[in-house]
């Protein structure tokens, strides 16, 4: 099978085992094989959400993307995030993302794009959406991640192939992260979506 696109050494790798040892957290379940893909992480509620996912990409010597407000790519900051995999991004102009990242998607011969489908560590509903229509035109798969704080465990899997059933794949989504518990539970809201109007007549 083809593997995840692998980036790091030793020391990196050891590193990141000691952040995860030092917080007290472990992961379960196996990581695809698999050599483009989307890791929907949730839930999002706290800044300590990503120093959890750099310490597991290290730990697993993974090369992941990542968005990241424009804002706080700035020197001195900008070249390491970047180098971790940021991908700046305004979050105003949200005009033609999607079909960007697609296009990126399609033409790299290994990528994994990690984010939250919550898109912000603010209580919000329902969650976007963006990345399964990514997932959906690039025709990756979706690869669920829960950072579970009342368990400190990292929980791996399922893998999901998507379709252009929007409503039915976030249902889906939201039926595996409602028992998941953030580091903030008040911020974290999850609501069956309703159908569209084009789904209903189908």
């Amino acid at each position: 099978c083809k593997q995840a696109p692998r980036i790091g050494n030793k020391f990196s790798q050891w590193f990141g085992t000691r952040v995860l040892k030092w917080m007290g957290w472990s992961y379960c379940g196996t990581f695809p094989c698999c050599s483009k893909m989307i890791l929907a992480i949730a839930p999002h509620t706290s800044n300590w959400d990503f120093v959890l996912g750099i310490a597991v990409a290290f730990n697993l010597r993974l090369k992941i993307s990542f968005f990241g407000k424009h804002s706080i790519f700035i020197p001195p900051f900008d070249r390491l995030l970047i180098r971790l995999g940021g991908i700046p991004i305004e979050r105003s102009i949200t005009h033609g993302l999607v079909d960007g990242m697609v296009d990126k998607m399609r033409e790299a011969e290994s990528m994994v794009l990690c984010l939250a489908p919550e898109g912000t560590r603010s209580p919000i509903t329902p969650w976007k959406t963006g990345f399964l229509h990514i997932a959906h035109k690039a025709n990756v798969p979706v690869f669920l991640v829960i950072f579970d704080y009342k368990k400190k465990l990292i929980e791996f899997g399922p893998l999901h192939n998507i379709s252009d059933n929007t409503h039915f794949e976030l249902n889906r989504i939201y039926l595996h992260f409602k028992q998941a518990q953030g580091k903030y539970p008040e911020k974290m809201v999850i609501k069956v979506v309703p159908p569209v109007e084009r789904e209903i007549e189908k």
